[in-house]
């Protein structure tokens, strides 16, 4: 089994999480939304895979390179 860390490109908050635990994302597929700087950058998996952990939750703040999901490369 790979895995992948999915980190943050910037410093924020965590407006919103959109995948879910067990999920299928492609690569592309948004698997949260990051707010920063009034922005809303989306934080995309760079492969295809299955979210294995989400390591925060909505509202939580994030430093910039903060690991904020495990993914299984399939």
């Amino acid at each position: 089994m790979d895995e992948m860390q999915l980190e943050t490109p910037v410093q924020g908050t965590v407006w919103k999480v959109v995948a879910k635990v067990g999920q299928t994302v492609q690569v592309g597929e948004t698997v949260l939304i990051i707010e920063s700087m009034k922005m809303e950058i989306p934080i995309e998996s760079p492969r295809t895979g299955i979210v294995r952990k989400l390591l925060i939750t909505e509202g939580d703040q994030v430093e910039q390179d903060s690991v904020v999901a495990i993914l299984e490369v399939i």
